[in-house]
């Protein structure tokens, strides 16, 4: 084995355990949010931004990489396109702080069981990876899963779908930005904390906001940013080290920890109509996991 084929694989293992920290950290993250049930969803979004700020400013100034910083805050054309990744970003947060605390949390399982799919197509048509017959397939037999719950609902499962697009678009920017996970997320959230702290401040003055209104609460609140950046931390390392179809399949873990949460611990309904859905996600999961593997275990 070469140099070059080793250095490919430790890459490959490092991008599969930070993978595999991301989505378990993902999948437990309901218990949290639930914490702010009397909370606003926004306020929630907020404080998660402020305070990934604040944390992630501590640790690069620990491992002096203010440099980094100033060197990307001079680069309009990079500046561009971390204003996508933050604002895609901080939609998909506020989405999935709202889906959890609204009980919908098998909803948000879904999305995020439909998201590896929309990771493998937006890599097919914005990176030409190439697309295997068994994945098409994989992702057809999702949208049928999705167009039943629509039929049969007679509703959009907009927060599955949000989840599902906003983040598999901003695994595709992050993916082909030459930026460090650390300082582009550093960035990102710099790029959306001034809004955040106006709301906050706003809410203080008038005395709408609960920051400050019990010490736990207000202990939670600053939890939010160690709780929003390690995953995402974790999840950037991924994206370096992985193609996008093998890193949408250890999104697999989330989900599946988000299921049996809203089924099991918060009782949310699980009908024959989210049977037949989560079905279809699920075969075409296995498909297009059977697709992947089958391909990589060709020689050549």
């Amino acid at each position: 084995m070469n140099e070059s084929s080793q250095s490919s694989q430790s890459a490959s293992r490092a991008g599969g355990f930070y993978a595999v920290l991301a989505y378990g950290a993902w999948g437990l993250l309901p218990i949290y949010w639930k914490f702010f049930q009397q909370s606003s969803p926004v306020e929630v979004l907020c404080h998660r931004m402020i305070w990934s700020l604040v944390f992630l400013s501590g640790i690069l100034l620990v491992q002096q990489r203010q440099a980094e910083v100033g060197a990307l805050l001079r680069s309009p054309k990079t500046l561009r396109i971390l204003l996508a990744t933050a604002t895609l970003l901080t939609c998909n947060w506020g989405l999935y702080i709202y889906g959890v605390n609204s009980d919908r949390v098998v909803e948000t399982s879904l999305g995020y069981f439909i998201n590896p799919l929309v990771t493998v197509l937006l890599g097919f048509v914005f990176l030409r990876e190439r697309l295997l017959r068994g994945q098409q397939m994989a992702v057809g037999l999702a949208a049928i899963g999705v167009g039943y719950f629509i039929w049969q609902f007679g509703a959009v499962p907009w927060i599955a779908l949000g989840l599902a697009f906003t983040f598999a678009f901003y695994g595709l920017l992050r993916k082909v930005v030459a930026v460090a996970p650390m300082v582009g997320l550093a960035v990102e959230t710099l790029m959306i904390t001034p809004l955040a702290l106006l709301v906050v401040s706003y809410w203080q003055v008038t005395g709408v906001g609960n920051f400050g209104s019990t010490v736990p609460l207000s202990l939670l609140f600053i939890g939010a940013g160690v709780m929003t950046s390690m995953p995402l931390l974790w999840f950037n390392n991924a994206a370096k080290r992985l193609r996008l179809s093998t890193l949408g399949f250890f999104q697999y873990v989330a989900p599946s920890i988000q299921l049996v949460l809203g089924v099991f611990l918060y009782r949310e309904p699980f009908t024959p109509t989210h049977l037949v859905t989560f079905g279809c996600i699920w075969t075409a999961l296995v498909i297009y996991s059977t697709t992947s593997l089958m391909q990589r275990s060709r020689p050549g």
